[in-house]
């Protein structure tokens, strides 16, 4: 169960690559790759900075891909999750997931950014013509997290 949280920016289809590596088990492969937006709450952003806990926020992700596992029975799963400065069209967060059918590793990509979103321990600054300001946590993330807390079915 990789997770990583690094500066360095990541490669899809070396990281998918890596992760499929001996798994004939696998018949699904889904993945998700969020970037930095260059307008945000109608201001141009011109940076981004993610700040985090070290060891903190690896055991919080190592958490969710962990549910993640038990709940949609997946083969493996992968978070890779930027920190630093990035600027707009960079890559932030990685998620893939793999199983054995396309329903649970789409289910279960999903899952993960829901509760990467509203449980990791990141914190977002944002460089605006205004200056910095930091970024709140949205309610549409809170929504997309409670329907997760109904039973699987």
């Amino acid at each position: 169960m990789p997770v990583r949280v690094q500066t360095e920016d990541f490669d899809l289809s070396t990281e998918v690559r890596q992760l499929r590596a001996g798994r004939p088990d696998v018949g699904a492969v889904a993945t998700f790759i969020g970037t930095v937006r260059d307008i945000n709450e109608g201001a141009s952003v011109a940076e981004m900075e993610l700040e985090h806990y070290p060891g903190m926020t690896e055991k919080a992700l190592e958490d969710i891909v962990a549910r993640a596992r038990v709940r949609f029975n997946l083969a493996d799963a992968l978070v890779i999750h930027r920190v630093g400065p990035l600027l707009p069209q960079e890559q932030i967060v990685l998620v893939v997931t793999l199983s054995a059918h396309r329903g649970e590793a789409f289910a279960a990509c999903e899952f993960i950014m829901d509760y990467l979103k509203s449980e990791a321990p990141f914190w977002k600054k944002e460089q605006t013509p205004d200056g910095a300001r930091w970024v709140d946590a949205r309610s549409s993330d809170e929504a997309a997290l409670r329907r997760w807390s109904e039973p699987a079915a």
